[in-house]
């Protein structure tokens, strides 16, 4: 009925179509430029990769995978079920706590524990002290640079993604499930185990697929940890032997593990349903008492002590003690954090304003075309590239470009590698996705009749973005940009390889550091990466329900954009 009083809104006009392509299209490019160098190496370098590099290479990076994906999985779900379904002692801080070891990135984490576990480190110290030994000699804990001290360490602060899908599904699941499963006789774990999981478990395959992409973006703790990834392998074959040819095929070989957990991922959002959350109500949550209440408050409180409790209680003693020695705020700390804001600020710009654009462009529009879809996977893509292979796909294109203009303009050198746009452009396609996501989430929440209503009273497309859409979508805006913003703070890979001479940002440098064998010298370095990422946990830490209240705030914020539209006719 609406759409026949106000009529058909029109499609967006060429120039959004063109940008949001091109947009997508440049997401893209990197991929095609990474195949085109792989082609171009040679057979003689997949002989030998296959032969010597690839197979141990795979080995390790599955077994990682398999490890912290299961692990992961366990305590991710474990802890959303504690805190949805259960009442202990530190609940309501503890729901939100949990999400505290995304603040500490995987390579902070992996210096953190090679030094506390250290033989003569203070946890084997304390640990012998305890028991009774002396020396290392006579009691000494495993190495904890091993397979087995990869997996425990990139669990350990990974499981917050499984947690906080497995908390927003769990949270959902309407009550009356779980109590005709126990009319029926069964017990808590067999109502756990046969209702409320399988009904979880695309909640589960997003968390998961989004821990194995992390874990195959990893550099630093991998590398420092002793464990021989695909995407170590790709960084030292560049940067060590500078073999870009080979390094591009290495690449091209991971992205079969990539689509792997894409696919996964996608499986996991092709099943999820909505229909139960909508006037449905929630399974109530037991009251523990005694030693049930106090043990599950200890089983909660585990995984923030080892993912965010300990790392940073040993940054933070290691920072004081340079302090008190006279080696505080460094002017290469200042210098590293200013570059770190800059080029946060850089791409957070960047990528806000190409995600509004792809996100408006393909809004579900009566007029919309179905095939803009592939503007918004297109978009999304970048994500799930490792950074590496972003980079190394990102670098012939970018010096072919580089050169002409410093051919055609004059200038020595490679002016856009000098500037830093390369790292921009890199950082900016691969964190392009959260924007994206975000504004197209903030999209959908809004009501159709608002657009079409001002386009009836004659506002143009883009009128209706700045007049209507974009002070309804500010809270998608912000809180897209301070996740964008938080993420390049903490990105290692790509700064690793594109950043320009004589440029360190605080995680370069503290991976600099960690390879000089003088972690405690970063520790601030570190420390200022971990209290960055504290905003967005304090953002995704809201509870995932959709309160009524939005609908009517929503429907006033339309009402008060509308009446300026109004009074001019």
């Amino acid at each position: 009925m609406v759409n026949r009083l106000l009529g058909r809104p029109r499609a967006v006009g060429p120039l959004w179509g063109a940008t949001a392509a091109a947009i997508a299209l440049g997401v893209l490019a990197p991929l095609a430029a990474l195949a085109w160098t792989a082609l171009g190496a040679g057979a003689a370098h997949w002989s030998h990769l296959m032969a010597h590099v690839l197979p141990r290479a795979a080995a390790q990076t599955a077994m990682l995978l398999a490890g912290v994906g299961l692990l992961t999985a366990v305590i991710g779900t474990a802890c959303a079920w504690l805190v949805t379904r259960a009442e202990f002692p530190g609940r309501r801080v503890l729901q939100w706590a949990l999400l505290l070891p995304l603040t500490v990135p995987t390579y902070i984490a992996a210096y953190s524990y090679v030094d506390l576990l250290h033989p003569i480190g203070p946890l084997q110290t304390a640990l012998r002290a305890l028991l009774g030994f002396d020396s290392p000699r006579e009691f000494r804990l495993p190495d904890a640079r091993s397979m087995v001290g990869a997996v425990l360490v990139l669990s350990a602060v990974l499981y917050p993604y499984v947690y906080l899908s497995m908390r927003a599904m769990f949270s959902t699941q309407p009550a009356r499930l779980m109590e005709v499963a126990r009319l029926l006789g069964e017990g808590p774990w067999g109502a756990f185990r046969r209702v409320a999981l399988p009904m979880a478990r695309p909640a589960l395959a997003v968390g998961v697929g989004l821990v194995l992409l992390e874990v195959l973006n990893d550099v630093g703790a991998s590398e420092f940890l002793g464990v021989t990834t695909l995407t170590t392998t790709v960084y030292t074959t560049w940067v060590t032997r500078s073999d870009l040819g080979a390094a591009s095929q290495i690449a091209c070989a991971m992205l079969a593990l990539v689509a792997l957990a894409m696919w996964l991922e996608r499986q996991g959002r092709r099943r999820q349903h909505a229909g139960h959350v909508r006037a449905m109500r929630a399974a109530p949550r037991q009251r523990l008492r005694g030693a049930r209440a106090w043990l599950a408050t200890t089983a909660a409180a585990l995984p923030v002590l080892i993912g965010f409790g300990l790392p940073a209680g040993h940054l933070a003693v290691l920072a004081w003690k340079r302090a008190a020695e006279g080696h505080g705020l460094s002017l290469q700390v200042v210098s590293g954090a200013l570059n770190s804001a800059g080029l946060a600020l850089g791409v957070t710009a960047i990528a806000v304003a190409a995600g509004l654009v792809v996100a408006w462009a393909a809004r579900p529009t009566n007029g919309a075309s179905r095939g803009r879809a592939w503007w918004l996977g297109s978009a999304a893509l970048g994500y799930a590239i490792p950074g590496t292979v972003l980079a190394i796909g990102l670098l012939p294109p970018a010096l072919a470009v580089d050169g002409r203009i410093a051919g055609a303009l004059g200038l020595p050198g490679l002016p856009l590698m000098s500037l830093g746009a390369v790292l921009v452009a890199a950082c900016a396609t691969r964190f392009l996705a959260l924007p994206v996501g975000g504004i197209e989430a903030g999209l959908a929440r809004l009501p159709a009749p608002l657009e079409q209503v001002a386009r009836s009273l004659g506002e143009t497309p883009l009128g209706t973005l700045r007049r209507v859409h974009l002070p309804l979508l500010r809270p998608a805006l912000t809180a897209s940009a301070l996740l964008v913003f938080i993420d390049v703070m903490k990105e290692l890979p790509a700064s690793l390889l594109l950043r320009p001479a004589n440029f360190e940002t605080l995680p370069t440098l503290l991976y600099a550091e960690a390879a000089r064998g003088s972690y405690e010298h970063g520790a601030l370095a570190a420390l200022l990466i971990v209290g960055v990422g504290l905003p967005a946990v304090l953002l995704l830490s809201r509870e995932p329900a959709v309160r009524a209240s939005d609908v009517e705030t929503t429907r006033r914020a339309g009402e008060e954009a509308f009446m300026p539209m109004k009074e001019a006719t």
